[in-house]
């Protein structure tokens, strides 16, 4: 496992802290499911800006989704 160092501002440090002790939690678990959260919610716009940018890309407009849905 890495270590890593990180420089929190104080608000954030105060807010952790009292989060970590409230649920007898570790700091550490509370960065980890952060950043875990943080990654995988990177991740899925980094595939929705590619598709974006697929030149041979096709769009369906809202009222287009909603016939081919069946909901118009």
């Amino acid at each position: 496992m890495g270590v890593q160092t990180v420089r929190l501002p104080d608000q954030i440090a105060r807010r952790l802290d009292k989060l970590a002790k409230s649920t007898k939690r570790s700091k550490s678990s509370f960065i980890v499911e952060a950043l875990e959260l943080y990654l995988d919610e990177r991740d899925d716009l980094e595939t929705a800006l590619a598709r974006v940018r697929e030149p041979r890309a096709e769009y369906l407009d809202h009222d287009e989704v909603k016939r081919a849905l069946g909901l118009d």
